[in-house]
């Protein structure tokens, strides 16, 4: 059978194992623990010689369901869901790295990820060497044999930066060492990873495939393309396991030992979620694109930063690696702090809140909450500034949005 388009793909994954019932949902099995059929066959399960679920810490069918989803959509060759987008990160740089070895970065990060790489992991002796990711000379300047890997946001967030991914991808190559993309912008339906030279995937899956903020969790996906005999740290893992070491040490020991599992429940939601992702992105993207336009014709607005906008100094580079729709959040400018202010305290349909992708639309000042915590010359430094605001675009229909704005503009 020829390869099907992604909703269709996403509806027929089959079950790890046939239900008993023929049930068309997967079953949530909300349970902490599994049975046996005997003393050796546990005993078999804990050595690893016999496969099954034990402990819904470590594995459910309905999870094992939501990651068999995930592996087909992204054509990847393992996946592993979280509780958040947050343990995504974090059981990934910490299955890669130890005290004493770094990581490259992006400077303009989500404010969160910045914090988990600049306070939490330093403080553990992995360190995070920032770098304007433009600038090849600079992020090959910045890597020496500690070094495990480049990470990147492929959408910045909230600036709206897209990097030469390709560029990225040559420089890790070069060095042997892994490319990490946060594609949480840019779900599996716009963006094939694999395609671009991306190692490794994280995803806060409380965005796009929750289906519109039923649920938070996070997914990380290996898609098979690194020699793991390559990096020091899985060596212990790449003897038994071979490609899938990456994987089984994040099973084995950091996801199990921190207890980062995504719960049975918020994977019942997310499978849904996965069901209706690319109708959900076409009708956000569709809104997206309308506010960008009219926003861009308004002359109280300073500025919109969408790449999915044809003026938009990213949309080349949008069209080239996500089809032209990079994800469907915006950020626009008016003259002042306090007419951000006032503008939002007028909004009476758009939603004073933090997430994106939520089946309604949101809006933030990212000055003066995600990065309330940073200095000024963090601020700076990130492109963050008291001017701007960004909007997570929903499902509403597009007149009564573009109303709302109009009417509190004025």
């Amino acid at each position: 059978m020829k390869k099907t388009g992604f909703t269709t793909t996403a509806l027929n994954v089959p079950f790890a194992k046939a239900d008993p019932h023929h049930a068309l949902q997967m079953p949530l099995y909300e349970t902490v623990a599994f049975e046996f059929d005997s003393a050796e066959q546990i005993e078999a399960n804990f050595k690893g010689e016999y496969i099954a679920h034990v402990y819904s810490r470590t594995s459910s069918p309905t999870v094992e369901y939501f990651e068999l989803k995930m592996k087909a959509l992204t054509n990847s060759s393992g996946v592993v869901a979280v509780s958040s987008g947050m343990a995504a990160i974090s059981n990934t740089i910490l299955a890669l790295t130890k005290s004493g070895d770094n990581i490259v970065s992006g400077k303009r990060l989500f404010g969160h990820t910045y914090a988990l790489f600049d306070q939490t992991l330093a403080e553990f002796g992995i360190e995070a060497r920032f770098s304007d990711l433009r600038d090849k000379n600079e992020i090959e300047s910045l890597i020496d044999s500690n070094t495990r890997a480049i990470y990147f946001e492929t959408v910045t967030n909230p600036q709206l930066e897209i990097t030469d991914i390709e560029m990225l991808a040559e420089i890790a190559k070069k060095y042997n060492i892994l490319l990490i993309a946060d594609s949480t912008i840019t779900p599996p339906n716009v963006f094939q990873a694999r395609n671009f030279g991306i190692n490794i995937e994280v995803i806060s899956s409380t965005k796009y495939i929750s289906g519109g903020a039923t649920s938070f969790g996070g997914v990380i996906v290996d898609h098979g393309t690194y020699n793991w005999q390559l990096n020091p740290n899985l060596s212990k893992y790449t003897e038994k396991f071979k490609q899938n070491a990456f994987i089984a040490k994040i099973r084995k020991n950091i996801y199990r030992n921190t207890g980062g599992s995504m719960a049975p429940q918020t994977a019942r939601f997310q499978i849904q979620g996965l069901d209706i992702l690319e109708i959900r992105v076409e009708r956000c993207y569709k809104n997206c694109l309308a506010l960008g336009k009219f926003l861009n014709a308004n002359s109280k607005v300073q500025g919109v930063v969408y790449p999915g906008l044809k003026t938009d100094a990213n949309y080349q580079a949008a069209l080239h690696y996500f089809n032209g729709i990079p994800g469907t959040i915006m950020s626009f400018e008016l003259e002042s702090k306090e007419s951000c202010y006032a503008f939002m305290n007028q909004l009476k349909v758009i939603r004073r809140a933090t997430n994106l992708n939520d089946n309604k639309t949101l809006i933030i000042h990212p000055y003066s909450t995600i990065y309330a915590e940073f200095s000024e010359e963090e601020r700076a430094a990130a492109g963050i500034r008291d001017t701007m605001m960004r909007i997570s675009v929903g499902i509403e229909n597009a007149e009564d949005l573009i109303a709302d704005i109009e009417q509190a503009l004025n």
